[in-house]
């Protein structure tokens, strides 16, 4: 039962985490469950008491498949996301200070980034039962293009709940424009604006390097577990080949007592057979016995009486 305040009412916090909750579990959901656990999310709001919790639960529209599938990797591999949305940072930055080597330096890790993460998107949904065409594929790509160049898209799938794909604006981060022709003859900037750019050069550096380093750290880790697995993987089947073993030899022990219980049950079967047959003889012969003295009675009763004459 929900905990509710000294008026009997839930208060707002709760209740909006609640509702939070319930969104963050509808657009995890895959898009043919979509509407069946909204239903199901806001009737349980609705028995709650929480009407204005169900009305948006109920007012949440299905994600398209791309869209679910961008929702699918922001909430699955969160340290990879929050990377991805720093180089976006980081190339906006670079775009607004004009700064040629650092555009093209992101730009290169822009689409080796955005190649990489589209491609574990689509592991991602394939694991989850959803298998991506090429064409689900590119807009998958587009929305993260989009992620990279227009910061209230990093916002939206920051929130994981993106109903649509995103399309990017151009090539170019929005709000930004490419270096004007008047911008690539005019003078060289004063010397006085060098460390403001020398320091948001650094500033990049240290973001690549941070972020490196992360990734280092997050691949090690992933490795670590991956040789947990292989080594309880093998400690498991050691002990089914173990398991197996003695079960084959309980399997012919137990064939083996078989065939001496069936010996011993034909053996005796035989000895039945041979203990009826003697049994029989003998219930003949007493037959035999007892008229043979029944008749030698009669006769020495005969001849006692032919004596007395």
């Amino acid at each position: 039962m929900p905990r509710k305040d000294a008026g009997g009412k839930r208060g707002t916090a709760e209740a909006g985490a609640e509702v939070e909750a319930a969104l963050d579990e509808l657009y995890s959901t895959p898009p043919a469950g979509f509407v069946s656990r909204r239903e199901e999310l806001a009737l349980r709001a609705r028995t709650d008491g929480r009407a204005e919790d169900a009305r948006r639960i109920h007012a949440a529209r299905r994600p398209s498949l791309a869209a679910w599938t961008a929702n699918l990797l922001r909430r699955s591999l969160p340290q990879e996301s929050r990377r991805f949305l720093e180089l976006g940072e980081a190339l906006r930055e670079a775009y607004g200070a004009l700064d040629r080597a650092g555009i093209k330096e992101l730009s290169v890790r822009r689409r080796s980034v955005v190649a990489a993460l589209s491609g574990q998107a689509a592991r991602l949904a394939a694991e989850a039962g959803q298998r991506l065409s090429a064409s689900v594929r590119q807009e998958v790509e587009a929305t993260l293009q989009a992620v990279l160049a227009d910061p209230g898209a990093a916002e939206q799938w920051a929130a994981g709940r993106l109903e649509t794909a995103l399309t990017p604006p151009s090539d170019l981060p929005a709000g930004s424009a490419p270096p004007s022709r008047a911008a690539r003859t005019a003078p060289a900037r004063p010397a006085a604006r060098a460390p403001a750019k020398d320091d948001l050069a650094e500033r990049r550096r240290e973001r690549e390097r941070q972020l490196a380093q992360e990734a280092a750290e997050a691949a090690e880790g992933r490795l670590r577990e991956r040789r947990t697995e292989l080594a309880e993987a093998d400690g498991r089947a050691v002990r089914a080949v173990e398991r197996h073993d003695r079960a084959e030899e309980e399997v012919t022990a137990a064939e083996r007592r078989l065939h001496a219980a069936r010996e011993e049950l034909q053996l005796s079967r035989q000895e039945r057979r041979e203990a009826e047959e003697r049994q029989r003889a003998a219930s003949d012969a007493l037959t035999r016995a007892e008229r043979e003295a029944r008749e030698a009675t009669r006769e020495a009763q005969r001849a006692e009486r032919r004596g007395r004459r």
